[in-house]
């Protein structure tokens, strides 16, 4: 796996694919520069061996050239961020791009407009990525959250640098974190998957059930299983259609002594709202009129004794409605349980939007192992896939 450690980037220009897609309120102005600040290593590192930076990103879902999604307005924030003044290229191509790259000095930094003001870019196409490949002389990809689209930024770019394209520290940390839980996990290993639907963590649980020993699992998840054992939930959401996949999922785990917990009670709400009337019932017992938002006070003790006495833990998704202030916490014990579990000694990782929000949110993030950046890059790593943006790097 190369890293920013493989070469050398003395008078050389680095073209960094970073993830720099930030929200922005009304005024343009950075809510949220994390990922700013997650790139910033890498791009530190560089300058320091005595090269130069073109940063590329994408920034929202625009439709053709369209100013609101301009990389103009992250300027200011990323300049504070980096600690240097960067540069803007009003242009991803073309001669504008070229011109500001052929200019570019050792030590500075140069922000290329969107690439996604060209379809070309989420198209994949090869021309485009070929005029991108042509204003750097070394292509790192430090963008995990788009690792998975083949993108010409992503992907396609890697092939005009056969001996020069390298992981920055941020892929690289994230890509070590997956594997350390995947394929080099200290036992025993538990992976805690919360959210509304099975259907969409099916594939990451039957990867996932090679490589753990225990599974929780909780948040709107919980009722399909527990209506597919005779169970009545009540108001509780359910998918239907997917009862007889979550009594395979219970089979095929025991055939492979994997343990599964399930909430035993839960916290019931007359209501979908903050303001609504609860009570703890027994998770197969949930009156009519009635629907589970968040977990009971004995799940979140047997949790808890699982958790503690894992090494390697997995978290992705919440246990309960954590938006709402009195169906949070269940996830704010459960991510206390995993601080302390991690102060004792195991690695924890964090990922996917909900998961990522809570720990955020709760201020629990400098508590764990390790917070991914990739929501839906992370899944498909977790359901055994390769993805395109990593397998252009090792290829």
């Amino acid at each position: 796996m190369k890293t920013l450690q493989d070469f050398d980037f003395n008078a050389k220009k680095a073209i960094i694919r970073v993830d720099f897609n930030v929200p922005l309120d009304e005024n343009f102005n950075v809510t949220d520069a994390n990922r700013i600040e997650a790139a910033k290593p890498t791009i530190d590192a560089v300058l320091a061996d005595g090269g130069s930076v073109i940063l590329m990103s994408h920034l929202g879902r625009p439709k053709g050239k369209e100013a609101q999604y301009s990389l103009r307005h992250i300027v200011a924030k990323a300049s504070e961020v980096l600690g240097t003044s960067v540069q803007f290229a009003s242009d991803c191509k073309g001669e504008l791009a070229t011109t500001a790259a052929h200019n570019l000095k050792q030590g500075q930094v140069l922000l290329l407009e969107n690439l996604r003001f060209y379809a070309e870019e989420e198209a994949g196409d090869e021309n485009f990525a070929k005029e991108l490949a042509s204003l750097g002389d070394i292509y790192v990809n430090d963008a995990f959250g788009t690792a998975h689209r083949a993108h010409a930024s992503t992907t396609i770019i890697a092939k005009f640098f056969p001996n020069h394209k390298c992981f920055g520290l941020l892929m690289a940390k994230e890509i070590e974190s997956l594997n350390r839980v995947l394929n080099n996990s200290v036992k025993p290993v538990t992976a805690v998957l919360g959210g509304s639907k099975v259907s969409s963590k099916i594939t990451v649980i039957e990867n996932i059930l090679e490589k753990v020993d225990h599974m929780i699992i909780g948040g709107g998840m919980t009722f399909t299983f527990v209506k597919a054992l005779g169970g009545k939930i009540g108001d509780s959401i359910c998918e239907d259609d997917k009862q007889e996949l979550a009594l395979e999922i219970l089979h095929l785990a025991k055939e492979k002594n994997v343990h599964i917990h399930i909430p035993i009670d839960v916290v019931a709400a007359d209501a979908f709202s903050n303001d609504a009337h609860t009570q703890v019932v027994d998770v197969r017992e949930i009156p009519d009129g009635w629907q589970g938002l968040d977990a009971g006070p004995k799940s979140l003790a047997n949790f808890r004794e699982v958790i503690m006495n894992s090494k390697t833990i997995l978290w992705n998704g919440p246990l309960g409605v954590f938006e709402m202030e009195n169906f949070a916490k269940g996830t704010i014990e459960l991510g206390n349980c995993i601080a302390e579990s991690t102060a004792n000694g195991a690695f924890s990782l964090v990922g996917g939007g909900d998961s990522v929000a809570a720990v955020k949110q709760f201020g629990l993030e400098d508590k764990m192992s390790y917070v991914s950046t990739g929501g839906g890059a992370m899944l498909e790593m977790l359901e055994g896939r390769v993805l395109p943006g990593i397998a252009a790097i090792l290829d």
